[in-house]
């Protein structure tokens, strides 16, 4: 078939040619294309100086009989404009070119992204943090030299494979088009997928990750960079307010008050979370509060610690709040956790829950909804009720009271590592 193409196309050319038609026809990826010596297009350089060069102009035109027909009668339309002297770049020889005059890149765009997004959002921290995640999104997952086009931004979406990063890089990218009044239809990609499987921590769990921090301490090798030989320290001090009140990460290091954690007056011991925070200011309630002293947490030395890591960064910067949050990530994987920082705040629900902790209570404490707090952690109820049927029958005792033992033994031993090493620092 494509011989048969080319042999025909070599006719046609032979019969531009004949009739003095400054115009050939060439075959290209499955398409036909006019080839011409025409007046420089807006842009081009003149590397010859003769105000002319040769193009190929691509007409989406197909490579077969009908195209080549249709081909030869642009081919002696052009032939004419040539001999006349009145051919002007127009859309239709432009071609994509032409659709490209008016758009801008992804790249473009993006950087104009902040300033515009903020003209029709107040601008507060969590507003911020909310761009950051937009823009974060978009640019990791967006070739930036594409158009802004849905085509292209759609085609982008689609290569990501994991379930999760795909959802939240449509919400991201439906941000953007908002943003820049592109016409999009995401809605494919809205659904939330299903929830990942989590490894939610039991408290004995929790008290033997508290333990690996020592753990990391003696394994480690010699060569530390002095600077942050006491790094450790601050982000065990995290684990455990993580743990003991059920915090979002970076509720730790937006606008900490340490004067209040550290306060006589502070008698319940509650952690304020800011106003700045995702869900506004609160007081969270610790569960347990025996945790506080196993794990030492109103030490002022984790504290002055804390403070030194927020003022190292422009006050409530979202990427370098961001950065601290993904530091703990990082400290749950050196030190071997099976568990994530997220899933300390699942397991801080889910202990309210067996403790028979009210719903409305628990909510308030994790600062959200009643509604969001039974959407998002009904699984893990669900899950956590069953293990508790099946414990109380087979061992006659209730999964509450095994935690207790477990917790009591696991107390001591803490305590045991903790005085043995409270020299070294």
């Amino acid at each position: 078939m494509k011989e048969n193409i080319l042999s025909e196309l070599d006719k046609v050319n032979q019969r531009l040619k004949a009739a003095k038609t400054k115009v050939t026809i060439r075959e290209s990826n499955g398409s036909l294309q006019l080839r011409a010596t025409l007046p420089i297009k807006t842009g081009d350089k003149d590397i010859r100086g003769t105000g002319r060069k040769q193009y190929n102009l691509s007409l989406n035109i197909p490579a077969n009989l009908n195209g080549l027909r249709t081909a030869e009668e642009e081919a002696q339309e052009l032939g004419k404009l040539i001999a006349r002297k009145t051919f002007v770049w127009n859309d239709k020889y432009l071609g994509n070119q032409a659709a490209k005059k008016d758009l801008q890149t992804i790249g473009e765009l993006l950087t104009k992204f902040e300033s515009e997004y903020f003209k029709t959002h107040k601008r507060t921290t969590k507003s911020e943090h909310t761009f950051y995640y937009y823009f974060t999104r978009t640019k990791r997952y967006t070739n930036p030299q594409d158009l802004a086009i849905a085509a292209n931004l759609i085609k982008a979406i689609e290569k990501i494979d994991k379930d999760w990063a795909r959802y939240n890089a449509a919400r991201a990218i439906s941000a953007f088009c908002q943003t820049f009044k592109i016409e999009i239809d995401l809605s494919k990609y809205s659904k939330m997928p299903e929830h990942n499987s989590r490894k939610i921590p039991i408290d004995a769990e929790i008290l033997a990750g508290f333990i690996k921090f020592v753990d990391y301490l003696d394994n480690r090798g010699k060569q530390v960079n002095q600077n942050v030989k006491d790094s450790w320290q601050l982000w065990r001090w995290v684990y455990g307010m993580l743990a003991v009140y059920g915090l979002r990460p970076r509720e730790l290091f937006i606008n900490p008050n340490i004067d209040w954690w550290l306060s006589e007056q502070n008698a319940d011991m509650t952690w304020k979370v800011d106003k700045d925070c995702k869900t506004g200011e609160r007081e969270a309630l610790p569960l347990y509060q025996q945790w506080i002293a196993d794990f030492d947490l109103r030490n002022p030395q984790y504290s002055q610690m804390l403070v030194e890591a927020v003022n190292k960064k422009d006050k409530n910067d979202h990427a370098q709040i961001t950065a601290l949050t993904q530091r703990i990530s990082w400290w749950f994987r050196k030190i071997g956790l099976d568990f994530k920082p997220y899933d300390l705040r699942h397991a801080w629900a889910i202990r309210a829950h067996i403790l028979g902790v009210p719903i409305k209570a628990a909510a308030d404490n994790l600062g959200h909804s009643v509604q969001v707090h039974t959407q998002t952690y009904q699984r893990w109820f669900s899950l956590d009720m069953r293990k508790l049927a099946i414990d109380t029958a087979l061992n006659k005792k209730s999964e509450y009271e095994v935690f207790k033992e477990e917790n009591q033994r696991l107390r001591l031993e803490v305590e045991k590592l903790r005085m043995e090493k409270v020299y070294r620092y």
